[in-house]
């Protein structure tokens, strides 16, 4: 039979994960292309760049979406499970699970973080509406529906991660951005400071030096309240500092970016999804996977006399 498409895969693989044990994505493969009965041919099939087989690429994005419903989670790195809620919507046997069916979950619009994304999940359930888009509208809002799923795994490694290393990771979104000179000298600076008065380290604004950026690094579950930053300019005024940064793996409230915006000292609030998003722009924790170069009629070139 044809390799089926990713929302019909999605019911396989909640089914599949269905016995509460972690999976990796090698094991699904390997079981739902029995239960698909793929040829030798079709499970070989690669993606027209050639870097991943098609049904490899299409359980992975069954396994993106049942996520960001919150049906299965990753225990770790390349390993899912099943959760309670998976659970309970396997109880329903539904008939089959796509997008439309996902949508009732507020988690998972949550997650489709823009408009374009939510224009895809709806055109991918009219073809009617897919056929007015031109080729570029297409291209566009593919390439944001990748680059939200590489951002909610980006944020989901930063929590699991060590506090140490997430203070490595801001570092090198900082040298990234062209603050504090090298990462050698960033690095000294930061994890030399640690734990002075509520300041992580600091850093300079430019390479010369002209002025310096107070920081704290934190990876927090919970949101980050105005008690927290109210320390942080504190610790700010005491060094006579006026400027800080605040980056954190989770949220801030709204009595904190409130307060920010109130006070003399400049604080900037890096929060876990804008966070993912720099280092997505500044190439930190991910590397390209292939590029497609758009290019058009050079009109210039053809007027003759």
């Amino acid at each position: 039979m044809a390799i089926p498409d990713f929302q019909s895969v999605m019911l396989p693989v909640l089914r599949f994960c269905g016995d509460g044990k972690e999976h990796t994505n090698k094991d699904a493969v390997e079981c739902l292309a029995s239960e698909f009965r793929l040829t030798p041919e079709e499970k070989k099939e690669y993606l027209p760049s050639g870097r991943q087989r098609v049904f490899d690429n299409r359980i992975a994005w069954a396994r993106a979406y049942l996520k960001m419903a919150l049906l299965i989670e990753n225990t770790r790195r390349g390993v899912f499970r099943i959760t309670e809620r998976g659970r309970r919507v396997l109880k329903e046997q539904p008939e089959k699970l796509n997008l439309a069916y996902l949508r009732r979950f507020p988690e998972f619009a949550d997650n489709r973080i823009s408009q374009q994304q939510k224009a895809l999940s709806s055109r991918e359930d009219d073809e009617d509406i897919q056929e007015k888009k031109t080729p570029r509208e297409l291209l566009d809002e593919a390439y944001m529906i990748l680059r939200a799923n590489l951002a909610e795994e980006l944020l989901s490694q930063l929590k699991a991660a060590s506090p140490a290393f997430f203070e490595k990771v801001a570092i090198d979104v900082l040298v990234r951005m062209g603050y504090g000179g090298s990462v050698k000298e960033v690095e000294a600076a930061v994890t030399g400071k640690s734990g002075d008065e509520g300041i992580d380290g600091v850093i300079k604004e430019d390479r010369l030096g002209l002025d310096v950026i107070y920081v704290q690094a934190k990876r927090w579950a919970s949101t980050v309240s105005r008690p927290e930053i109210q320390k942080f300019a504190g610790a700010l005024q005491g060094k006579r500092a006026r400027k800080g940064v605040f980056i954190t793996t989770s949220d801030f409230s709204k009595s904190a970016r409130e307060y920010v915006s109130a006070i003399e000292s400049k604080i900037i609030l890096v929060d876990g999804r804008q966070l993912v998003e720099f280092m997505i722009d500044f190439e930190v924790g991910v590397s390209s996977e292939g590029s497609y170069e758009l290019k058009r009629l050079d009109s210039d070139y053809f007027e003759e006399g």
